[in-house]
């Protein structure tokens, strides 16, 4: 996990207004805005590399409620749109979801209803897919 922080922190792009990292009150906030825990592991990119812009992905984020990736929002939104409640939204893609369920394992789930693809974790995911955009 320190290793795959350390490589998005190195990869990230300098932006005019830079993402600032969650406080854990802001996190707590978002797991009461969307009624469940969020995964050991989410909390743990939130908290230490979700300030990390890189590649075509934008994962979700929890400091700015204004973001089009505030995590509480965009969870929501798939909800909406029938991604299962068991499931938090790490990533929108179009009308798709890369979310991650309460035991740590990610999906992407399709706007059909489908769950395509799998990885063991939220840092799998990240390597093979977010680093790879």
């Amino acid at each position: 996990m320190h290793d795959i922080i350390e490589q998005l922190q190195e990869m990230s792009e300098t932006v005019p207004i830079p993402l600032e990292l969650p406080t854990f009150d802001q996190l707590v906030m978002a797991e009461e805005e969307i009624l469940m825990p969020l995964p050991g592991e989410l909390k743990q990119y939130l908290l230490y590399a979700s300030d990390v812009i890189y590649g075509s992905l934008e994962p979700v984020t929890v400091s700015d409620p204004n973001s089009h990736t505030f995590l509480p929002e965009v969870t929501a939104y798939a909800w909406s749109i029938g991604m299962p409640r068991e499931y938090v939204a790490v990533c929108q893609q179009g009308n798709s979801f890369y979310c991650i369920d309460q035991e740590g394992q990610m999906l992407l789930w399709n706007e059909d209803g489908s769950e395509s693809e799998y990885w063991e974790s939220l840092w799998e995911w990240i390597e093979q897919v977010w680093m790879k955009s």
